[in-house]
């Protein structure tokens, strides 16, 4: 499934739970997307606060969190998801590590 489509099925999502709504008690501004992602990929975190181990499904849906917010950060902030990482994977190829 291409990036687009995994987005307009995230936009369909959001359209049937009204949050796009201008009166929505959770508006989907940028600010409130970022925040939303920042907290999202906290949780993450939390599966390996004090170990290495997790639980591979609770893991996969946070991480399918995360990437939601963020499909929907970059649509929303009119940002080809696509075009800027196949851009900054060509920007890190020319960088250096110790």
């Amino acid at each position: 499934m291409e990036i687009s489509e995994l987005t307009e099925l995230m936009h369909n999502f959001v359209r049937s739970k009204g949050w796009y709504k201008a009166d929505s008690k959770r508006p989907q501004t940028p600010r409130n997307l970022s925040i939303s992602l920042a907290l999202e990929a906290a949780e993450i975190l939390e599966h390996f606060q004090w170990n290495e181990a997790f639980d591979k499904e609770e893991l996969s849906e946070e991480l399918a969190d995360v990437a939601l917010y963020l499909l929907q950060l970059a649509s929303i902030a009119e940002i080809d998801l696509e075009q800027a990482i196949l851009d900054k994977l060509k920007v890190n190829a020319s960088r250096d590590w110790d």
